[in-house]
């Protein structure tokens, strides 16, 4: 009997798992709330003119929102206001979803709502091509009936704008996270300094001893290094402070061990705007500590807090303090708000300190005033510093212009005099 041998299987190649994905588009929603106080004052601003709300942030752009009193369109002869919402930073194709919304004032809750996010686009989200573009209506309701509707009250409009941003992004499953908690080492250091644990320097501040730790510092601040390292072989263990209030030392090594700012209960969040009270903040002499001790992070974080604080009474004296301690942030900020607020900033207190203390940064905010000129001759949202002093005479506006430019930097004094002129009368000189 002969015995069939079974034929062999054929080899098989194992299969892989299989692998998925998901393409998802969604929107990425961000809203913000435009008051408008003292809306009578603002009719007859012209059309086309808008007044705009600070930016906000919706999905890494910048958005704003512009109300046109007297309308945008100059064929309704200021029959209608405006509104629109603008975007206010670098961007091409941003695709988005927009919502404004007027509110109704009298508690009833009629609000006027324009939305896309409750119904179909035919021809899907609206696309703004660049900084600049707009979208809202030309007739966002009939200015006649605004002013006797529950939407005006105590002279005040109340605008609400929500902005979707489309974003698309692949989607892969992930099967497990694990979630790592935020860096805690700035705590541990922090305990460091305040057990003293193997300290090795003193420092005495008004006869109030810090005690701290020389490799710390030495990591932390190239001054202390180099002052750690020409004493190396001196047997000195403590250190004299002269110029610094126990204080402020106290949160220059809360900073240096912590890497964050003291909550301080004499702070900028509970001081007036107004100075000397700016200069008498924590904030405004850590700055000075910070320059001195090579810090440009404390320098920022400093610069941040008394950025809050700029206002028309307090931006010369926060120009002065940024220009003493090489803050340039914070200076450019102050040049720019002195700049697009000059006539008001000029009637303060602090604009006469400038004049007298600080001679050089006049010159400074003068190429400011230019700057904003050019930018205000393409879309920018304030208004132009020359219309400050105008009360709409185009004659007297080119006028201050041409004697101020129309020679340089030889020009540059009489701009000051011509300024002290608008001070005192209220209005630019006819022109001589």
């Amino acid at each position: 009997m002969y015995h069939q041998s079974p034929s062999p299987s054929p080899t098989t190649t194992p299969l892989s798992s299989p692998t998925s994905s998901l393409s998802l588009t969604q929107t990425i929603n961000g809203s913000h709330h435009f008051t408008v106080k003292g809306y009578s004052l603002s009719k007859g601003i012209g059309v086309g003119k808008h007044i705009a709300s600070d930016t906000f942030s919706v999905a890494g752009y910048q958005w704003a929102i512009y109300f046109y009193p007297d309308g945008k369109n100059p064929e309704d002869n200021s029959t209608y206001v405006s509104v629109f919402i603008a975007l206010a930073s670098e961007g091409t194709d941003v695709r988005a979803l927009f919502e404004l919304t007027l509110l109704d004032q009298s508690g009833k809750g009629k609000h006027k709502v324009h939305s896309h996010f409750d119904r179909s686009l035919e021809s899907g989200p609206y696309t703004l091509k660049y900084r600049g573009s707009m979208w809202g209506y030309k007739r966002f309701f009939r200015r006649a009936m605004l002013e006797t509707s529950d939407f005006l009250k105590d002279d005040c409009l109340k605008i609400n704008c929500t902005v979707g941003v489309v974003v698309s992004a692949i989607d892969c499953p992930r099967l497990h996270s694990i979630q790592v908690p935020e860096s805690d080492i700035g705590a541990h250091f922090g305990m460091l300094l305040e057990n003293e644990e193997c300290s090795d320097i003193t420092f005495n501040v008004s006869g109030e001893k810090f005690y701290a730790h020389k490799l710390v510092l030495a990591a932390r601040s190239p001054v202390f290094e180099n002052e750690f390292s020409d004493a190396m072989d001196e047997d000195n263990h403590e250190i004299v402070v002269t110029d610094m209030e126990p204080k402020v030392f106290k949160a220059l090594l809360h900073f240096i061990y912590r890497d964050n700012l003291i909550e301080d209960g004499e702070s900028s969040a509970s001081s007036s705007s107004c100075m000397p009270f700016v200069s008498h903040t924590l904030e405004a002499k850590l700055l000075a500590a910070a320059e001195k001790y090579a810090l440009p992070r404390l320098r920022l974080m400093c610069e941040s807090v008394l950025c809050k604080l700029i206002t028309v009474n307090s931006v010369a004296h926060i120009l002065a303090l940024a220009d003493q301690h090489c803050a340039m942030d914070l200076k450019s900020v102050c040049l720019k708000f002195a700049a697009e607020n000059l006539v008001a900033v000029m009637r303060s207190d602090g604009f006469q300190y400038l004049k007298e203390n600080c001679p050089s940064l006049q010159s400074e905010l003068l190429k400011t005033v230019a700057g904003c000129e050019e930018e205000i001759s393409g879309w920018g949202k304030s208004r132009s510093v020359w219309a400050q002093f105008s009360d709409g005479d185009d004659t007297n506006d080119r006028s201050v212009r041409q004697q101020t430019w129309e020679n340089g930097g030889e020009r540059s004094q009489n701009l000051w005099i011509e300024l002290d002129v608008v001070e005192a009368d209220g209005s630019p000189g006819e022109e001589g």
